[in-house]
């Protein structure tokens, strides 16, 4: 049974057979209602558009998106330039 777990590296438990380091990431802020749709879908949408893989983890209150360290400044960017609040 493969099983995927999201931790800080040095959280990684002993027991792993692969692992992928080298992700950052930043939430939506504030609790997302359930009648609020296409969010996540907007924000992955203009990330995909410059060849920003994702890696997305949603809760029940907010989404937080992971990208590859290498590209969380061009990420931030491109939200910033589309409009949308980067704190």
């Amino acid at each position: 049974m493969i099983r995927t777990l999201v931790c800080k590296t040095e959280d990684t438990p002993a027991c792993t057979t692969e692992r992928e380091d080298g992700w950052k990431g930043f939430y939506i802020e504030g609790v997302l209602d359930f009648s609020l749709v296409g969010i996540l879908a907007k924000l992955s949408g203009l990330l995909a558009e410059h060849k920003i893989g994702i890696f997305a983890v949603s809760t029940f209150n907010t989404d937080y998106i992971l990208v590859k360290a290498e590209n969380f400044d061009q990420a931030l960017a491109v939200l910033s330039d589309a409009g949308y609040e980067v704190v």
